[in-house]
């Protein structure tokens, strides 16, 4: 999803940066899907580091359908071969809050070979911390004052893998706040080097899924800087459609 604006108009998403080509905006992606990778750029390779493999998979739409609020898909995870590995269910809507808005962000994985999904990050293959994989929000790399806090803990090496239920990315023009509403992984956060937040599905080891995965997180997004008290307050009450 790109642009995702405020309420004002103030653009939150950043899609194709320079720094990270294959970053695009709001999106589900995920690095290691049974071998194949979902996340873009290069693939992590335990005891070599990163390299460019031929193994890009793709997400390939089956059915779009309006819901209130938003829309649902089907669609499917294939490897480069033409493998579909997985087939998921998503459905993204929107909605008023006082002050804000909020995007609700829902999906399901299945595998479809017969056996059970492994998914994988590059944490899992020896990269320290690299546990990105699953819903990600690229930011904009030119926001000022960028702050990250959840309810415990504030600045990107604090949160960082923190397991916890929301997280707040702020700047001086805009604030998002992440909500967890189903399953409960840890943060991959990123502010210094560029501005990033997810939850982590596979955060330093392999996440097999022996049926299917359900995860669904709210994000709530506001124009200006959030305090503490205010994103609490947004985290705790507004999250429920």
């Amino acid at each position: 999803m790109h642009p995702v604006r405020t309420l004002g108009g103030t653009v939150v998403t950043e899609v194709q940066p320079d720094d990270h080509v294959h970053h695009f905006g709001a999106s589900i992606a995920i690095s290691d899907v049974d071998g194949a990778n979902f996340w873009g750029g290069s693939t992590y390779v335990r005891g070599a580091g990163p390299k460019m493999l031929p193994n890009h998979g793709r997400q390939r739409r089956r059915t779009l359908r309006p819901v209130d609020g938003g829309y649902a898909e089907s669609l499917d995870w294939v490897g480069p071969d033409g493998t579909v590995l997985a087939g998921e269910e998503r459905t993204l809507t929107a909605r008023t809050v006082p002050g804000a808005w909020a995007l609700d962000v829902a999906f399901t994985l299945t595998g479809r070979t017969g056996r059970p999904l492994v998914l994988q990050s590059s944490a899992c293959k020896g990269r320290t911390g690299a546990g990105y994989g699953g819903f990600f929000w690229r930011a904009p790399k030119d926001a000022t004052g960028l702050a990250v806090f959840t309810g415990e803990a504030s600045g990107e090496e604090a949160v960082h893998g923190s397991v916890t239920p929301w997280l707040a990315l702020t700047s001086d023009a805009w604030s998002l706040v992440f909500v967890q509403t189903t399953g409960l992984d840890p943060w991959f956060v990123r502010v210094a080097e560029y501005p990033g937040v997810g939850p982590a599905l596979a955060w330093d080891r392999p996440l097999t899924v022996p049926e299917r995965l359900d995860r669904a997180i709210t994000v709530l997004v506001a124009d200006g800087r959030l305090t503490p008290d205010r994103a609490r307050d947004l985290a705790t009450e507004r999250t429920t459609p």
